[in-house]
């Protein structure tokens, strides 16, 4: 019987997280409420509390359950002993999370809410201290990789280290962003792959990256 019941709570609580995530993506974070979350699971407001302290809570279990583009790169892989290129453990890692995002649609949600659907007010502060730590470890990471490539290459970086990393972390947060807006616009694991190749050319990396063909590097000379 205890099992059981356990078991019935843990059908509440995804219940309650799976309405969540559809209310948040069809009429936002603000604009959705804990008693419209609980009639949408077939649940009471009470059901709610028992599970999660408020809707910051359930916002962050929500964003739990997955694992997010940039999330799951294998970022500090990159500068683990022994790995002969930093960059292309990065490399790899990026379009593994850029194709996580067009294959798993409830990655694709969560992300979309994470971004365009939430409004970091006073009571979502947590959201926000989770966003920015997810973001800080990244950046970090993405660090550590570029300082590693540019010694073994013998390259002076042409801007700090740590420029180079949000200028980096940028691209790849931006072009999931705008595909999110028109998935029809591009496609949004090559586009990824061959801007991150210019952004590390640019950076003044000769590497050949895994993958490259005699096409891509055809169509970069005539663009």
């Amino acid at each position: 019987m205890a099992r059981r019941t356990k078991e019935e709570a843990l059908a509440t609580r995804h219940r309650l997280l799976d309405a969540a995530e559809l209310l948040f993506q069809a009429q936002g974070v603000s604009q959705t409420t804990l008693q419209q979350i609980a009639q949408q699971a077939g649940a009471t407001r009470g059901a709610i509390y028992w599970h999660f302290k408020d809707k910051a809570d359930l916002f962050n279990a929500m964003m739990e359950r997955v694992i997010l583009p940039l999330e799951a790169t294998p970022r500090a892989a990159a500068t683990a002993p022994g790995v002969d290129d930093p960059l292309a453990e990065i490399e790899e890692g990026m379009v593994h999370a850029l194709t996580l995002m067009t294959t798993d649609l409830q990655v694709r949600r969560v992300f979309d809410i994470a971004t365009h659907k939430v409004e970091y007010t006073h009571d979502m502060a947590s959201v926000q201290q989770r966003h920015l730590d997810a973001r800080n470890a990244c950046v970090a990471d993405f660090e550590k990789a570029l300082r590693m490539a540019a010694r073994r290459g013998r390259l002076k970086l042409p801007v700090p280290g740590h420029v180079a990393a949000q200028g980096l972390h940028a691209l790849i947060s931006g072009l999931i962003q705008n595909w999110l807006l028109d998935p029809e616009a591009f496609d949004l694991v090559p586009t990824g792959r061959r801007t991150f190749r210019v952004y590390l050319a640019g950076l003044g990396f000769t590497r050949q990256p895994p993958g490259a063909t005699v096409a891509d590097e055809a169509e970069t000379v005539v663009a």
